[in-house]
């Protein structure tokens, strides 16, 4: 089974220097690191910039699934109009992202 996995000049490298016994764990850890943490901070990081960009009329999604208009922001607070007269204070963390945006579900 092991013959199919690696080819036998590699198995006798790794027989003769410990340090290649690591290398299969360097290379997992490398492709996992590659595919899935950099575009999640990536992801993190432009959302961030999203919400502390926000300003009066922008039309934003909240992690909750309502749909708004920006009224106003406030430090840590957003007020979105979801209706004619018809206000609602959300956390800028519950922002998910803006409306037409894609990604967006």
């Amino acid at each position: 089974m092991d013959n199919l996995l690696f080819p036998i000049a590699f198995q006798q490298a790794a027989a003769a220097n410990p340090i290649f016994q690591f290398v299969p764990v360097i290379v997992i850890f490398a492709i996992f690191y590659f595919l899935l943490i950099a575009p999640m901070r990536k992801r993190q990081k432009a959302l961030q910039n999203l919400v502390e960009s926000l300003k009066k009329g922008d039309r934003v999604i909240t992690n909750g699934g309502l749909h708004g208009e920006v009224a106003s922001v406030k430090d840590d607070v957003v007020m979105l109009a979801v209706a004619d007269n018809v206000r609602v204070r959300v956390s800028k963390s519950a922002i998910a992202g803006m409306q037409g945006q894609e990604g967006q579900g």
